[in-house]
């Protein structure tokens, strides 16, 4: 999380990004459709980039935005993601189709609290990233993580929510973010003291948590 100078400075150094990209993202930027924050997805790509994983498994496609931009820098990598909006996956749906990318990104509409039979067919996962509804993060680590490759990683978006897990008063914000907040809050507890992952938490665009399995 940094101020919007640096911000500002450190994205004029960013590599260029394709016109669909851009496009999308001014789609995002016009319609409050809530993509991967540029800096935290750039630094997530590098990672990403390093580890070089077969197989993503992704918790919230929404327009297929950081789904295509791990498929256009892991061009050997197999992603498959989940949306329950009917919208939004169809949205993404013709985004990936324009990107050429339909046969390296398989697409899922559902629900990701009951979807678990439905990404069988390409388990075990390498990484899992989790960027869907905040209160249910616990829910889908739960659930997923046993389909998660041994040393597999799993990346959470959004887990300082805006800076609001750091307050102690959360009594001037609205009751639904106060609830969203308390429940992040937990997650990222939970996370670090999880006895089978070694997770660190990085300040980086809205916060991301990356959690590497620990071989057993």
């Amino acid at each position: 999380m940094m101020n919007e100078e640096i911000h500002d400075y450190v994205t004029s150094l960013l590599p260029k990004r394709s016109p669909l990209v851009l496009e999308m993202e001014q789609y995002a930027k016009d319609n409050n459709v809530p993509i991967m924050e540029l800096v935290a997805l750039e630094a997530m790509l590098l990672l990403l980039v390093a580890k070089q994983p077969k197989t993503i498994l992704e918790i919230g496609t929404a327009i297929g935005y950081s789904a295509i931009r791990m498929a256009e820098a892991l061009p050997q990598t197999q992603i498959t993601t989940i949306e329950r909006d009917d919208v939004r996956f169809h949205q993404a749906q013709a985004y990936i189709q324009r990107a050429g990318l339909q046969d390296r990104i398989h697409l899922i509409h559902g629900d990701a609290t009951n979807g678990v039979d439905l990404v069988v067919h390409s388990t075990p996962f390498d990484v899992l990233f989790i960027d869907a509804a905040k209160g249910q993060y616990q829910t889908f680590f739960e659930l997923y993580t046993p389909k998660l490759a041994d040393s597999g990683l799993v990346i959470s978006d959004n887990i300082l929510f805006r800076g609001l897990v750091a307050k102690e008063d959360l009594s001037s914000q609205p009751k639904r973010l106060q609830k969203l907040a308390i429940k992040i809050k937990r997650y990222n507890e939970w996370l670090s003291n999880h006895p089978d992952f070694t997770t660190r938490i990085l300040p980086i665009g809205d916060g991301m948590a990356c959690s590497m399995k620990i071989r057993t």
